[in-house]
């Protein structure tokens, strides 16, 4: 258990910069450390939209849905320091183009955003906040729902890619920078089933305002969606890179994020509206 709680710490600590007890972690990150702590980054990616979710729902008293969202998302950017949006940027800039495969690397290393990254970054800030503000505008808990189950399915993500591919980055890059870089099938699937356990809330009796959904056709085009994304962003690094690196791990977690979004917006609000 012990061993287990320090695991956790380490993810908390890694993709966010929330303090941890002390003497929680080690010191210094480790790479097989921080292979096994990866099935405990949905289980923090849960706990940042439970952060955001929470802020999103008291804003919501004082300013419009909008407004709500905008705030959610500032929270929760801020909680992990553009970690995932730092990749996503990053990602784009190297494989928008038709860079070679050095060539890609080395842009994916550059401290500096080009325009590939400013664009797709610009576009999925403004694409979480709307989707969440529409969430908000039909049932504010249905909406901090699906922005926790966003977070954790984003995190998912990029850990069963982590499984499946190969690390692709310079070696020396990633002793620098530490990563983790060969996670096991059963992490990966321990991080998954995070993520299933927060849309297995839908099955929650409505109570205290909570939504009553259709759980069955959610969680089958959630983890159609899901799977789906997986599945693109697998054959575009292999492809492209023959593996994946840090940077488009950030890249998949933010898809991620923006997919199971889509898919409440798609499902709750179309509905709402008709």
């Amino acid at each position: 258990m012990r061993r287990e709680l320090r695991l956790f710490f380490l993810a908390l600590q890694f993709l966010t910069r929330l303090p941890v007890p002390r003497g929680g972690v080690q010191a210094e990150f480790d790479a097989q450390s921080l292979n096994q702590a990866a099935r405990y980054f949905a289980l923090v990616g849960a706990l940042v939209g439970v952060a955001g979710a929470t802020l999103a729902l008291l804003a919501l008293r004082l300013w419009p849905p909008t407004v709500a969202a905008t705030l959610a998302l500032a929270l929760t950017v801020w909680l992990t320091a553009a970690f995932h949006e730092d990749g996503l940027a990053d990602t784009f800039d190297a494989l928008l183009g038709a860079a070679p495969r050095e060539k890609a690397f080395s842009i994916m290393k550059d401290s500096r955003i080009g325009s590939y990254g400013a664009a797709v970054l610009v576009l999925a800030l403004l694409l979480r906040v709307l989707l969440l503000a529409e969430l908000l505008r039909v049932q504010p808990l249905l909406a901090a729902w699906a922005l926790v189950l966003a977070h954790a399915a984003g995190r998912a993500a990029a850990v069963v890619l982590m499984a499946g591919l190969p690390y692709a980055g310079d070696e020396a890059h990633a002793k620098a920078k530490p990563l983790a870089r060969a996670v096991r099938p059963s992490d990966a699937a321990w991080a998954l089933s995070t993520a299933l356990a927060v849309l297995a809330l839908g099955a929650l009796p409505p109570a205290a305002g909570w939504p009553q959904v259709p759980l069955a056709p959610l969680a089958l085009a959630w983890c159609a969606s899901l799977l789906l994304l997986i599945f693109v962003v697998r054959a575009w690094l292999q492809r492209r890179l023959s593996g994946f690196t840090g940077d488009t791990l950030g890249a998949c977690e933010q898809l991620g994020e923006i997919t199971s979004l889509l898919v409440f917006v798609a499902l709750f609000v179309r509905a709402d509206l008709s």
